[in-house]
């Protein structure tokens, strides 16, 4: 079975995988507090195509962060998705030391700033969205 990295090489299924992370990312933000909602407004009115970029950019790392999981499900003939979900801190840590170090490396302080302020919440919000996340992991790499 491929995994998400893989369908990540694939040039035709790369910007379908972004659009439905975006689209994904978009409904988690409609269903926060203004903080996060004013955070995101501020990072997406960066520049034209910011997030969008970021999420291109960033999606290579998080499935080759996430493949374990992927893995552990399939080789325990579990559900993808169910076990995602009973995993959320490890998925979330996963992908958050990602974040953590892009920021840490980051130039720009408006973007450098606005996670800063929107950290301290990030692994309960990320934990949230893993049963999406996981729906999308099973979406492409099937």
């Amino acid at each position: 079975m491929p995994s998400l990295a893989d369908a990540l090489k694939d040039p035709q299924k790369k910007p379908a995988i972004v659009d439905d992370c975006l689209a994904l990312i978009e409904s988690e933000v409609k269903s926060k507090n203004f903080i996060i909602k004013a955070g995101y407004k501020t990072v997406s009115g960066f520049k034209p195509g910011f997030v969008r970029n970021v999420v291109s950019d960033l999606l290579p790392e998080f499935a080759k962060a996430l493949e374990p999981l992927h893995e552990e499900a399939q080789s325990g003939g579990k559900d993808v998705v169910a076990h995602f979900s009973a995993n959320a801190g490890r998925a979330a840590d996963a992908m958050l030391s990602i974040t953590d170090q892009k920021a840490e490396r980051s130039t720009n302080g408006v973007v450098k700033k606005a996670y800063s302020t929107l950290r301290g919440t990030a692994k309960s919000n990320v934990e949230a969205a893993i049963p999406a996340l996981a729906r999308l992991v099973v979406k492409y790499s099937s």
